[in-house]
């Protein structure tokens, strides 16, 4: 009676700590590419990225001494990377599109208005087409891109 508790117990053991070694091993793994990332975006350490934001595998990170942003997306096959110095630019706006005569929100960018030249440069936050069930993700990637499109504005 004692022997099959304790197989049963190991078997129920190894089945909950298999997919919890993949998870933490994969979380390290990530955490190791985001400080290669900083490391490679911060310019002979001119940028230190000290406010980082993780979600829905965006990471969004800001250095506000030295105004420099940085947007990692990691929903691509090879990781998109956009970095902005923030020392060049006048403003930064939240631009959501949409389907033609609809609330349905296809793309998320912020764009960002340079000084000289009246430049715009759009960097894409949120795809449909990169939302794997399609806008699980809308909400909350919607919200933190507002959120930082304030924390942004009021760097610059």
């Amino acid at each position: 009676m004692d022997t099959s508790v304790t197989i049963i117990g190991l078997i129920i053991t190894i089945l909950i700590g298999i997919p919890l070694y993949y998870s933490v091993r994969s979380q390290s793994v990530n955490k190791s590419k985001i400080k290669k990332i900083l490391a490679e975006n911060s310019q002979n350490n001119h940028f230190n990225f000290e406010l980082t934001e993780s979600q829905n595998k965006k990471v969004l990170a800001l250095d506000k001494k030295n105004k420099g942003f940085l947007l990692i997306d990691f929903n691509s096959e090879k990781e998109q990377v956009s970095f902005i110095n923030l020392n060049d630019v006048n403003s930064c706006k939240l631009i959501p599109t949409t389907e033609n005569n609809s609330d349905t929100i296809i793309k998320i960018e912020f764009e960002f208005q340079y000084k000289e030249g009246h430049k715009k440069e759009l960097i894409s936050f949120y795809t449909i087409e990169k939302d794997q069930i399609g806008q699980v993700c809308l909400y909350e990637d919607h919200q933190l891109a507002k959120k930082w499109t304030k924390i942004i504005q009021d760097c610059i």
